[in-house]
């Protein structure tokens, strides 16, 4: 609603102008100021009295704190240079001879020495006739209880095979 100035005029200015005083704005704008300038002040006689209180000492050397490393073990700084350097570790190791344990007797060789040795020995093979591996407990002939070797089982071949279509 508007209301009525005095005489009988209408406001239309949609803010008042009566309650404004200038000097309540000057003085509050002042007391900010005053504040301003009152806490820099207590701030540099806080400061001064502590410099003359507490002195710093001489400046730190940057020498004087020598950091030390960590103890073992610490991260990885080069993370593909470590991986490079196991690896060729690694192939050392495989393709070496060495031992792996003196007291028992164990050595280490070379994996194509190794594959080498494990084809001239054979591998283990399954009977064809019945599907039981020869040498099990169900092998009516008894037997050693270890599957045959590649020539042991030749010569336990049959003499001849069937010919095809022949029964």
């Amino acid at each position: 609603m508007h209301e009525a100035e005095p005489g009988g005029k209408r406001a239309d200015r949609g803010y008042e102008d009566s309650e404004v005083s200038a000097g309540r704005l000057l003085a509050f704008a002042g007391g900010v100021v005053a504040l301003i300038v009152l806490g820099a002040a207590l701030s540099a006689f806080v400061f001064h009295f502590f410099v003359a209180r507490q002195p710093l000492g001489p400046p730190a050397s940057p020498f004087e704190n020598v950091r030390e490393l960590p103890p073992e073990p610490r991260l990885q700084t080069n993370a593909p240079r470590d991986l490079k350097n196991y690896e060729v570790a690694q192939e050392k190791l495989l393709g070496s001879y060495g031992w792996v344990d003196p007291q028992a007797g164990v050595v280490r060789i070379p994996i194509e020495r190794a594959m080498e040795l494990s084809l001239a020995k054979g591998y283990p093979v399954r009977a064809q006739s019945t599907g039981v591996p020869v040498g099990w407990a169900s092998n009516p002939g008894g037997g050693s209880g270890t599957l045959p070797r590649a020539n042991e089982r030749d010569a336990r071949a049959p003499a001849s095979a069937p010919e095809e279509g022949k029964p």
